[in-house]
């Protein structure tokens, strides 16, 4: 029988074969494109060149897996193999849609992946606990990094929303940061509160109202940081945090009416912003009417990125029109035909060139991620833990909900990133860093008694 890092090593391997394959196809096709290409010349340049970036790829997850091995030897042996494999997907995708791109996430990665071998060497020995005592300087940073945005000379629009700053020639995205910050804060408010935020309630119309007095100080933070968000008028990172809010009172208390009043609240602030916010009107407008044709040639804010990206989703079929097939550009065209498709719509550009088949496949994978991070909240021993490895996985579920939705014209279209997948660097450095978390988390609730009491 393998054991649980033995496990993790060979789930490395089908990560590695799809950088393989994928660049493999990608050259292939760009050899056949050419005029006069050998087919055998093309197909062993093909060869060479993708094992060479397979094997530089598997390199980075093998010195990943040591620092797993050695550190925290009875983590979950499935979540670091799974993280890989939506990383190689990201790379391959990216490569196709821009090689001088994908050259920029493969250094995030390595950086995101530095971050993610120092967050485990320095929680290894004290866990994840160490966290609970600096709640409020964490919680502060978080907000007072997700406010950046906003100042001059840092910070700019970019469609309508303030999402970087940028620094030099170092852009980044401080939402990223910030939602694990608020995460982390949640989860060590509740635990600390959560019986108070039960038993002192008052019954009003048969739902539960928590006393201000232990909610007050958790409503002002979270209530700071969605502010914040709106300020930055990042709506998709607003959404996202909402859910993992509510899901982590529900997870805290036991009580439905909290997330049920959450949800009622949602709705009637959500029916305020889309009509007085013209931002956020003009998305709902977008997502309503797609293919309304003066919305559709609207120059800023209109449906046409939208329209595009159901286009090119059902152009894909069942299996898709191959690597490198998606068209998102025409020659001698200004604009192209599906805008940010590295970022905003690359999973748009994944289900037409794999197909449904493709699309379904991904999704599995996140939902596979997702549930290993709700077994490790599950076998978690102390209730931080549990609430930190439930927040975590909430805010991955949530922010694959709030892209995939967007694209598929299930909510309003918003800009956050696919995890792992879509370019971006903040967003791959910080879902390392959350990965590791998690794995912390993982490893403290699977030890053998003996040893956990020994600590």
């Amino acid at each position: 029988m393998l054991s649980a890092r033995n496990r993790e090593l060979l789930g490395l391997v089908p990560s590695a074969l799809l950088v393989i394959a994928g660049f493999t196809a990608i050259f292939i096709q760009d050899g056949d494109s050419a005029p006069g290409a050998s087919t055998n010349l093309a197909l062993n340049n093909a060869s060479s060149v993708s094992l060479t970036y397979g094997a530089l790829f598997l390199g980075l997850c093998l010195a990943a897996h040591l620092v797993i091995r050695f550190s925290l030897p009875h983590a979950d042996p499935y979540l670091f193999p799974l993280g890989a494999v939506l990383a190689s997907v990201g790379i391959v995708m990216v490569y196709r849609i821009d090689p001088v791109l994908a050259r920029q996430q493969a250094q995030w990665m390595v950086v995101g992946l530095v971050l993610f071998a120092a967050t485990i060497l320095a929680l290894r020995n004290r866990g994840v606990g160490v966290l609970e005592r600096y709640r409020y300087t964490i919680a502060a940073l978080g907000i007072g990094m997700a406010v950046l945005p906003r100042l001059p000379g840092i910070g700019a629009q970019v469609n309508g929303a303030y999402l970087d700053i940028h620094v030099g020639s170092i852009s980044f995205q401080p939402s990223e940061l910030a939602k694990i910050a608020i995460v982390i804060f949640l989860a060590s408010y509740l635990r600390d509160n959560r019986q108070l935020l039960v038993t002192a309630g008052r019954r009003v119309l048969g739902l539960t109202i928590p006393p201000m007095k232990q909610f007050g100080p958790m409503l002002i933070v979270w209530g700071a940081a969605m502010g914040t968000l709106l300020l930055t008028r990042e709506l998709g990172t607003t959404l996202m945090f909402y859910g993992a809010f509510l899901a982590l009172l529900y997870v805290a208390t036991g009580r439905f009416s909290f997330p049920f009043l959450g949800l009622l609240l949602f709705a009637v602030g959500a029916w305020f912003v889309a009509g007085h916010v013209s931002h956020v009107h003009s998305r709902v407008l977008a997502w309503e009417h797609p293919f309304d044709p003066a919305l559709y040639n609207k120059p800023f804010g209109g449906s046409y990125q939208l329209a595009q990206s159901l286009f090119a989703q059902a152009d894909g079929g069942l299996l898709g029109t191959g690597f490198d097939q998606s068209l998102l550009r025409l020659p001698h065209q200004a604009g192209p035909i599906l805008p940010v498709p590295e970022s905003d719509t690359i999973f748009a550009v994944i289900t037409n060139e794999l197909g449904l088949a493709g699309a379904a496949a991904l999704l599995l994978v996140y939902l596979l991620f997702v549930a290993r991070g709700l077994k490790i909240a599950a076998l978690a021993r102390d209730s931080f833990s549990k609430l930190l490895a439930t927040g975590l996985s909430f805010v991955v579920a949530m922010q694959v909900f709030v892209i995939v939705g967007g694209v598929t014209r299930v909510i309003p279209l918003t800009g956050v990133t696919l995890p792992f997948v879509a370019y971006g660097g903040s967003s791959v450095v910080m879902n390392f860093v959350l990965l590791a978390l998690l794995l912390v988390v993982s490893d403290r609730a699977r030890r053998p008694y003996e040893r956990r009491r020994r600590d």
